[in-house]
């Protein structure tokens, strides 16, 4: 919602109100988490996302819980990007490898040689 100056400014929203995905997906995005209904659904099908309650087919989400989740998600204070890659580096070894790439695959030749071997 935009104030008369032009500013936005977002409603008030008690943390245990029920809230649709899409309603969700909108007021995190609103509160500067930028979120979409999607990412939602695919967060509650594969994990990862806020908690959630049906009501009958429909996901609801308590608006503090999903608020929490956004602010848990945001990384740490950088100065610049460098900093970005020196935290990945040193704190999250394993999660910086896997950014690295992945395995090469092995050549059909070289697969048949670890089989007869």
């Amino acid at each position: 919602m935009r104030t008369k100056n032009g500013a936005l400014h977002a409603p008030e929203i008690s943390d245990e109100a029920l809230l649709t995905r899409n309603a969700t997906a909108a007021a995190l995005t609103e509160r500067g988490y930028p979120t979409s209904p999607a990412t939602l659904a695919t967060k509650a099908t594969r994990g990862g996302g806020p908690p959630f309650r049906r009501f009958g087919p429909r996901p609801l989400y308590r608006w503090g819980d999903a608020l929490r989740w956004a602010q848990s998600r945001l990384g740490p204070l950088m100065r610049s990007t460098s900093e970005h890659a020196l935290l990945t580096e040193n704190n999250l070894p394993g999660e910086a490898a896997r950014r690295r790439g992945r395995p090469r695959k092995q050549s059909a030749a070289a697969k048949e040689a670890n089989v007869t071997a």
